[in-house]
């Protein structure tokens, strides 16, 4: 019964760190990342549509990225919805497609991303704890139907400490590497 508990506790906090990888993928750190498109849509024949679904996107180098639109007529829906996302760029459109060109990052930029990531990391250690409140709420529950015992319970609880603190630790050693990333010039 506290195997599955425990990999319910598992598979959920594995969620969160995944979560959070998403949400660092957001963040721009010296090179471009195509995912800082990844929240913009377009109004495709009347429903919002992710724009890597109506264009190819490619990162030219560390400063461009490139968007190709299947259909010609949408650069100008493109080059409104990036304008409208307020990324901190402008597109340049020459009729065929859109470039997107950032500019160096500042040392302020970079620090203000570091504490976006750590903020990040904040979400995710509540999403773990919150887990763990779960986890524990089921082994209480356990005991109050008797179905175990009290040195049982106890230990499980441990257990499940023992696996939030790895989650915990691991929450860590990412936002301490993607801030590495980021203030790295």
């Amino acid at each position: 019964m506290l195997d599955e508990v425990y990999k319910f506790e598992k598979e959920h906090m594995s969620k969160s760190i995944d979560a959070l990888k998403r949400d660092f993928q957001t963040l721009r750190s010296g090179k471009v990342n195509i995912s800082v498109l990844d929240n913009i849509h377009i109004d495709y024949y009347g429903s919002p549509t992710p724009l890597n679904q109506v264009a190819s996107i490619m990162a030219v180098d560390a400063v461009t990225i490139s968007i190709a639109p299947w259909e010609k007529k949408l650069v100008k829906d493109i080059e409104r919805a990036i304008a409208e996302a307020n990324i901190g760029v402008n597109p340049n459109s020459d009729g065929e497609g859109v470039k997107l060109y950032f500019p160096p990052m500042t040392v302020e930029q970079r620090q203000e991303n570091a504490k976006h990531a750590r903020a990040f990391g904040e979400k995710a250690k509540v999403a773990v704890r919150n887990i763990r409140k779960e986890a524990n709420d089921k082994i209480k529950k356990l005991e109050k139907e008797s179905a175990l015992s009290e040195d049982v319970i106890k230990k499980g609880e441990n257990e499940v400490q023992k696996i939030t603190d790895e989650f915990i630790k691991t929450v860590d050693e990412l936002v301490k590497q993607k801030e590495n990333e980021l203030l790295k010039v």
